[in-house]
């Protein structure tokens, strides 16, 4: 009976781990996406440049966002300032921002606290903890598997209109003969985030620089980077037009888009002092 019950159970198993696979392939795990038309708050509340330093051009922005009044928000606070550190070797290691960074991460977390309730109330909330994910998407950024081998990948293909340049190429560079085990646990590592981050850093700076290259300068639209982060590389055609879009992300109430949302924290003062606008050279 015993045995019976464990070839069944194995079964089961097996099963889950299959469909599971099938789902990501399929993309049937990816989350409903829009395309904002509202594109004006972040054209009113565009970034500029005074001397060495940026300021928003909008008093209004000093009312605390909607998304930032609830505990969810007070844990993603607490949790992301410890990382500070981290962030700040993965903006020196690539030039990109660490604000950006968090921009990405503050949706996705808020995505994981809102989705996963039960979650946050027994462990993210009295623990102050990000969520670090480890089946269809993995690390704190959730970056799928796909997206991360393109991220090596165009760090060392010249060809690429993803290419940043030989001073990168070994960034990503493995230790060991097993790339697929090792990719998996520096993303994943919960007391080491920095390759979590640094995946994310590179790809933002491998979009910003294909859109440059074709004659498009998009460094300093950090709602449009971070559509173009969710949506993925097959995704991103430099255009004249780009719109704010992405992932559907529902906070209480109110539905957001991937870029909407990390667009609308980026503008905010929301741990302003902690990770400021400073806009580096891409």
């Amino acid at each position: 009976m015993f045995f019976r019950f464990a070839i069944y159970f194995f079964a089961l198993i097996g099963f889950i781990l299959t469909a599971g696979y099938f789902a990501v392939k399929w993309e049937l795990t990816n989350s409903n996406s829009r395309i904002d038309e509202q594109d004006s708050f972040f054209q009113d509340n565009a970034v500029v440049k005074s001397d060495q330093s940026y300021a928003v051009v909008n008093s209004a922005k000093n009312e605390s966002p909607e998304w930032s009044r609830g505990d969810e928000w007070l844990v993603f606070k607490t949790a992301v300032i410890k990382d500070r550190e981290t962030l700040k070797k993965v903006e020196s290691a690539t030039g990109i921002e660490s604000r950006l960074v968090v921009s990405l991460l503050a949706v996705e977390q808020l995505r994981l606290y809102h989705t996963n309730r039960e979650l946050f109330k027994k462990v993210f909330y009295p623990l102050k903890l990000l969520g670090n994910q480890s089946q269809f998407s993995w690390g704190v950024m959730g970056l799928k598997q796909d997206t991360t081998v393109q991220i090596e990948n165009h760090l060392k293909d010249s060809e690429s209109p993803f290419y940043i340049g030989e001073g990168y190429e070994n960034l990503l560079d493995f230790k060991s003969d097993n790339s697929g085990k090792e990719r998996f646990e520096r993303i994943i590592d919960e007391h080491d985030r920095y390759y979590s981050y640094l995946y994310a850093a590179v790809h933002l700076k491998q979009i910003i620089t294909q859109w440059k290259n074709a004659g498009y300068d998009i460094s300093d639209r950090p709602e449009i980077i971070s559509t173009l982060f969710n949506i993925g590389f097959q995704n991103s055609k430099p255009n004249t037009n780009p719109k704010v879009g992405g992932a559907e992300i529902k906070i209480k109430n109110k539905v957001y888009s991937f870029g909407s949302l990390a667009g609308e924290f980026y503008y905010s003062n929301e741990l302003l002092e902690e990770f400021p606008r400073d806009r580096l050279e891409i």
